[in-house]
């Protein structure tokens, strides 16, 4: 499978101007063979936004922007991962991705589990126990999102329950490029799986995005790498790659998942 991802500023409370980002997106992706597109964090609004403006803005996974997105998916014949605030059935607010395929089929929405301090906390609920994995061309796919990664036993759950590549849209932020250099490739190496980690760049209020996205190989090495500017990135998936690097790192049949469990 053929990826793209798309690294650029955030275009904070302009949801129109950021679906037509998405479609211009979404065309080039598909133009270069692309089989799916994963945008950053909160992609629809921006995320350091308020909870005002997530009041505002905010959306069921089924709601206007959602269909937009079906649409553009439709239209490119390209799935799309997508960041967006959620407000669920019982008025909650979430931090949600959701992933459409290239038929304008919803196949996963995802609440961030792990809230990042009080800018998180201020506007978001966190989201319940339920990490999906969700086959899209073939693949198992799982999804988290910025801070969850940064938790080993995220993305070791979705390895384990079978999940071969994992999409992480984020907002990450200066003074914490470590994460981004180091600490997503320890993730998808550990793992032996496909890891793509979509920043935004440059600022948002008194937030200064550190870009460096990346699509990462289930050996911890470096297919595709941004800097700080904007841009898009493009990498070629093989499973093979994934069933060598188990088969050399059996680190999920070897793992005693019994001593970590705790009653109560």
């Amino acid at each position: 499978m053929r990826i793209a991802l798309f690294q650029g500023a955030p275009n904070p409370l302009d949801v129109p101007g950021n679906l037509q980002r998405l479609q211009h997106q979404a065309q080039r992706a598909a133009e270069r063979g692309a089989q799916l597109l994963v945008c950053p964090e909160m992609f629809l609004t921006g995320y350091n936004i308020g909870l005002a403006q997530v009041e505002r803005l905010a959306e069921a996974s089924d709601g206007p922007a959602a269909m937009d997105v079906v649409e553009i998916a439709q239209a490119h014949r390209i799935a799309i991962a997508y960041g967006y605030p959620e407000r669920s059935d019982d008025g909650a607010f979430y931090n949600s991705v959701q992933l459409i395929d290239a038929h304008g089929r919803s196949l996963c929405n995802y609440r961030k589990t792990h809230l990042f301090g009080e800018l998180d906390r201020s506007m978001f609920s966190a989201g319940p126990d339920h990490f999906p994995v969700v086959e899209l061309e073939g693949w198992k796919v799982g999804l988290l999102i910025c801070y969850d990664i940064e938790f080993p036993e995220n993305a070791r759950r979705l390895a384990l329950d079978g999940a071969e590549l994992i999409l992480v849209p984020t907002a990450n932020m200066a003074p914490y490029d470590f994460i981004c250099q180091v600490t997503v490739r320890v993730r998808a190496q550990e793992n032996q799986c496909y890891l793509v980690y979509a920043n935004y760049c440059g600022a948002e209020g008194d937030i200064h995005y550190c870009g460096q996205s990346s699509i990462i190989g289930p050996d911890g090495s470096l297919l595709a790498m941004a800097g700080r500017d904007e841009c898009q990135l493009l990498a070629e998936l093989a499973r093979e790659q994934v069933v060598e690097g188990r088969k050399a790192f059996p680190y999920l049949t070897d793992l005693r998942q019994e001593l970590h469990v705790r009653e109560g």
